[in-house]
């Protein structure tokens, strides 16, 4: 007995790069790698990844299929905040990271978002995302749609936040 199954499927260009699919290979392949960013000699920020991939493209990317992190310092390199996901792509013309699939993120302040995709705008200094955001703090958590902070995760804004919120009514 054989039987034959026929088939057919269109995939949309953007949404086969975020699984990592590509229409070419990578120029450069690269493991464990450390990418420091710096401001006038100053470490800023440090990405780590198990495998990078670049591709020199209309507007050239680095692909990181197996999860970064980052870690955002201050003048004195003490760490401010870290992130952790899953997937991310940075695009070299735009000074953007998208992180996708288990995005973390932690401030010093041991404040924890989690989420499903995060945009770090490297020229803006800011994160972002526009999908479903968790905050946990000590004392209660935090939910929403949608999200921006300054990129150490120390201020930050909840678009269409909900939750349980601690509410001091003190009189002074």
């Amino acid at each position: 007995m054989c039987i034959i199954s026929l088939g057919s499927c269109e995939n949309d260009i953007e949404k086969v790069k975020l699984f990592g699919i590509h229409d070419q290979s990578p120029v450069k392949s690269a493991t464990n790698i450390k990418i420091i960013f710096s401001d006038s000699a100053k470490v800023e920020v440090e990405v780590t990844a198990p495998i990078m991939n670049e591709y020199l493209t209309e507007n050239p990317y680095l692909e990181m299929p197996k999860g970064m992190k980052a870690i955002f310092y201050d003048e004195a390199l003490n760490v401010k905040s870290r992130i952790t996901a899953d997937y991310a792509v940075r695009y070299e013309k735009e000074e953007k990271m998208e992180a996708r699939k288990h995005v973390v993120v932690i401030n010093e302040k041991g404040e924890e978002l989690d989420t499903e995709h995060l945009i770090w705008d490297q020229k803006r200094e800011k994160l972002i995302s526009d999908e479903f955001v968790t905050i946990k703090q000590k004392d209660q958590t935090i939910f929403g749609y949608g999200f921006e902070a300054n990129q150490d995760f120390s201020k930050y804004r909840i678009f269409n936040p909900s939750g349980t919120f601690a509410v001091n009514n003190e009189k002074k």
